[in-house]
């Protein structure tokens, strides 16, 4: 296994590396000179910044702009690869941070990756592959795996009730009366504040909490309580309407 790449040194536009961190570890609050492909083939990452938090579940990767300050807490054992990528000289990639599908062949690219040398010669073996994995990156489809964070310290302490517990089911009403505004004020200010409805955010903070549960190995009839589900088949229902696949099936 080769260590991450010092990024000081390299002169290569894009070089790759990866480590082992175990279950709990957390990073510290950082942020790269380039861009960053994070990618777990092992264990979940919670991505927190600035901007909002991420949920990064095996086989999905998260691209992160470069200086973005952010920090990353492992779930389970994490075996982790990343790609560092000089935004300066290399067009197409994210201009924000998202999480983004790994096809089998982007997967494949960047355990390849990590094996090329950091100043490798234009036109060799680790030139092409790494070429290709940007490549691939461009066309990645976007994952809906962010919560973002609003500014308003009302609506901020709304989010941090929710997120405190996910399973609260009171109305957008009765939020209002609780930080003194109006209800058309609390729908009005999370659609400007975060880009998504009051009810949509509650729902993405839940669906992030059952991702992390899920990685733990929970069952799911218990995962859908704790998110505030009256059963499991309605709680299935919303998963698979987020991600295509039913909770049982994500992982695989």
């Amino acid at each position: 296994m080769r260590p991450m790449p010092d990024l000081n040194t390299a002169e290569s536009a894009v070089v790759a590396g990866e480590i082992r961190y175990s279950d709990g570890w957390v990073t510290g609050w950082h942020s790269h000179p380039r861009g960053q492909l994070l990618y777990a083939s092992k264990g979940v990452m919670i991505v927190n910044s600035r901007a909002g938090s991420w949920v990064v579940p095996p086989n999905r990767a998260l691209w992160f702009p470069a200086g973005l300050e952010h920090e990353v807490r492992m779930s389970g054992e994490v075996h982790m690869r990343t790609a560092y990528i000089d935004e300066a000289r290399v067009e197409g990639v994210p201009a924000t941070a998202c999480v983004l599908r790994v096809s089998a062949l982007m997967r494949e690219l960047i355990v390849a990756a990590t094996s090329a040398q950091l100043d490798y010669a234009e036109g060799s073996r680790g030139d092409l592959i790494l070429r290709l994995l940007v490549q691939e990156l461009r066309q990645s489809h976007v994952l809906p795996l962010h919560l973002p964070v609003p500014e308003d310290e009302r609506i901020q302490r709304i989010c941090k009730a929710l997120i405190e517990d996910t399973a609260n089911a009171d109305t957008a009403l009765q939020w209002a009366h609780r930080v003194g505004v109006a209800p058309k004020t609390v729908h009005r200010l999370f659609q400007k504040e975060t880009g998504m409805g009051f009810a949509q955010w509650r729902e993405q903070a839940r669906l992030l909490l059952a991702l992390r549960k899920l990685a733990s190995g929970e069952r799911i009839i218990d995962i859908a309580f704790d998110c505030g589900y009256a059963s499991q088949s309605a709680f299935t229902a919303m998963f698979r309407r987020r991600f295509g696949v039913p909770p049982s099936a994500f992982f695989g």
